[in-house]
This record gives C-alpha cells, sequence and structure tokens, in this order.
C-alpha cells in the first residue's frame, strides 16, 4: 500500500550539532529515504521546525536567524535528493507527485512549522513558495504573526487569527501553499474555516473526544475540516493517542480507535496520515517509517475496505493537494 505522510521534523536531526545524518539511510532518525521506498511511501511531507531559543541551544548549539536555519534545512534536503536523484524528487503539485512515481521516485514536500518568520509579510510569504514551501502550519505553541496556539488557557484558546493572519489565509490559497492549523487555537481553527476557499489539513492532529490533549480536533472541528474538503493527519504521539495523556505509550490499536472514531464522525475522506515522527518521543510501536503498513493490516482486519484504506494511505491527501497546491 503506497501512502502519503503529512509531516515529519527529520530535517530538524540533520542539524543537530556534532551528527552527521545521511537521509539516505541512517541509524538515527525515523525516516530516510530506503525505510520510505521499504515501506511504500508515495510522498513524505517534510517540516522545518523552527525552535525555541533554547531547542537551538540545546540541539544545534547556537542561536540561528530564522531564515538562515530554514535555508541550511532545505538546502539539507535539496542536497540529499540530489545525491539520491533516482530513488527520490522534490514536488511541488500534484503533477510532480505524479510524474515523479511514473519515473519510479518517491516524492518530497517542502513544509515549515510555526510561521513565526513570516514576521507579518505576504512578502515572506512569497519568498518561501519561491523557495518551494508548500504548505505552512500557522503556529506552533506560541503566539506570532497569523495568531494564537492551542492551549489550556480558555481565553488565548478562543482568540481567531489576527489581521494579518487572515489576509495570509487568502494569499496562502491564492499561492497554492497548503494551510495547516495543526497548533493553532480553536477561535483560530475556525477563522481558517471561514476564510479559505480551499481545503486546509491539520497535518498531525487526533481525536480530542479520545484524547484530550487540547492538540487535537473537537467533533465539530472534525465535522467541519470535512466539509472544507480537508483532512487531518493521525499523529504516532502517545500525548496525542492515549485518553490519558501523561501515558508514554503509542500503540497502532490506539490509532485505529482514533481514527475510526474520526471516519465515522467525519467520514471516510476526512482521514490521513501525520507521523510526526522525529518530532515524538515515548515507547512507540510504530518507529519507523518502514512500518506504516502494520496500520494498513490492522485496519483491514477490523474492516475497512480496501478503498477506505487508500483514502487514508494516500488518496485524501493526494486530492487536497490537487485542489490546493
Amino acid at each position: 500500500m503506497k501512502f502519503i505522510d503529512l509531516h515529519c521534523d527529520t530535517l530538524m536531526k540533520t542539524a543537530e550539532a556534532n551528527k552527521s545524518i545521511s537521509l539516505l539511510e541512517n541509524n538515527t532518525t525515523s525516516v530516510d529515504f530506503k525505510r520510505m521506498k521499504k515501506g511504500g511511501s508515495l510522498a513524505q511531507f517534510f517540516a522545518v521546525f523552527l525552535p525555541t531559543e533554547e531547542m537551538f541551544i540545546e540541539n544545534v548549539g547556537e542561536i540561528m536567524d530564522d531564515d538562515i536555519y530554514i535555508n541550511t534545512l532545505v538546502n539539507t534536503l535539496k542536497r540529499e535528493i540530489g545525491e539520491n536523484s533516482s530513488m527520490i524528487a522534490l514536488a511541488y503539485n500534484y503533477e510532480d507527485i505524479l510524474r515523479n512515481e511514473k519515473n519510479g521516485r518517491m516524492s518530497a514536500i517542502l513544509t515549515i512549522e510555526d510561521g513565526r518568520s513570516v514576521q507579518g509579510s505576504l512578502d515572506k510569504l512569497k519568498h518561501y513558495y519561491d523557495m518551494g514551501i508548500r504548505l505552512m502550519s500557522l503556529t506552533w505553541n506560541f503566539e506570532n504573526c497569523f495568531g494564537y496556539p492551542n492551549s489550556d488557557d480558555k481565553e488565548i484558546m478562543g482568540k481567531g487569527m489576527k489581521k494579518f493572519g487572515k489576509e495570509a489565509v487568502e494569499y496562502m490559497n491564492d499561492l497554492g501553499m497548503i494551510v495547516d492549523v495543526s497548533h493553532i487555537s480553536d477561535g483560530g481553527f475556525y477563522d481558517v474555516a471561514k476564510i479559505s476557499k480551499k481545503p486546509f489539513v491539520a497535518s498531525h492532529s487526533n481525536a480530542r473526544e479520545i484524547s484530550p490533549h487540547k492538540r487535537n480536533l473537537t467533533d465539530h472541528m472534525i465535522k467541519t475540516l470535512a466539509e472544507k474538503g480537508g483532512v487531518a493527519g493521525i499523529n504516532f504521539a502517545p500525548h496525542f493517542l492515549q485518553p490519558d495523556t501523561t501515558t508514554d505509550r503509542s500503540t497502532v490499536e490506539l490509532m485505529v480507535r482514533h481514527l475510526n472514531h474520526m471516519k465515522n464522525v467525519g467520514g471516510e475522506d476526512v482521514v490521513a496520515l501525520g507521523s510526526d515522527f522525529d518530532g515524538i518521543r515515548g515507547e512507540l510501536e510504530v518507529d519507523s517509517i518502514h512500518k506504516m503498513p502494520m496500520i494498513f493490516d490492522a485496519l483491514e482486519k477490523d474492516g475497512w475496505s480496501i478503498g477506505q484504506i487508500e483514502k487514508l494511505a494516500y488518496k485524501n491527501t493526494l486530492r487536497v493537494i490537487r485542489e490546493s497546491m
């Protein structure tokens, strides 16, 4: 079964101090090109996650300017792809993915997680688009020029998009850059739903009805996302899967439970994959990209048809790409 994964943080690992990581093959990350191919990957969304100052110091060894950091990680992926061009190629739209597949290549799609570096400038958004960025997670865990994050603080959670954020969503629609609402406040989610003329995504978010973490989606959000033609990518992180958000174990059984709930609430066209590989910790049953078929096998045993599994695995996300990029 081929598949598309909407989110991994693997590029972050390539910037860690005193490490040399090959994206072709390594023993450090959950994602590399050889394991992608072994698992059946059609396309992988590679995120440039913007660390906090503390994370920069701890992992990179120094604080870097956001744009220098973005350029570094983008160039790393482009270099690694160039060195393995018979296996994988960058994709900037739906046609590129189909062309790469026809030529026996997987696709890599660039994203940014946390739009803070945009700094309220539509010109910066266009600059990132021209670099090859095709999806942006509007916020991470802090307020930025777009709006506010998910939070246990009800006041923050209820806040919507800022004026620039609303303008930016419209502009991203025009550019062909997918809007990602994972990490955003509930108020921000509903603003995006009102404004966006194209399908948007929650690239790595689960069902709040099962796991009450505020990063997850309420049933009403899942329905709204489905009505807008978007998808939610199942996140493999234990604290987004477990009913007890302090528990540190991620299982296929829990993924199946979330996916059944999301499918029952929003329909079979809303479910997708968003592993969050290399951005999550814990005891992971699916701890590598090549193990993705374990989920498909479990869903088939649970009664999902092959057609429904194909929608989850790649068809739903491919439709969003076709309509949004």
